[in-house]
């Protein structure tokens, strides 16, 4: 390898909002992180589903009663129908 061109590569202690700390090497020193191994859901198992303000609510208030073409074919017994593009049987020009 070649001299005086790879950076610094001290210890440094990482620590987490959840109160676990460890050692690992960085350029940038000593450090905070909102998540670690300890506490991700992902990692823990404990993977929440959170319902942000409400957004749930507020769509199913928003589109309650509202159907669509297709839901409403269905509700008559009709199969619905599929739009398709003319064809050249048809006659018609692109």
């Amino acid at each position: 390898m070649k001299e005086a061109i790879h950076p610094n590569y001290p210890a440094a202690r990482v620590s987490c909002a959840c109160g676990t700390s460890f050692v690992t090497r960085s350029t940038r020193g000593d450090f905070q992180v909102d998540v670690c191994s300890k506490c991700h859901p992902f990692y823990t198992g404990t993977i929440k589903l959170l319902d942000t303000a409400g957004r749930i609510d507020r769509f199913n208030r928003r589109y309650q009663g509202k159907t669509t073409k297709v839901q409403k074919g269905a509700a008559e017994g009709a199969a619905p129908v599929a739009e398709t593009a003319p064809s050249a049987e048809t006659g018609t020009k692109a």
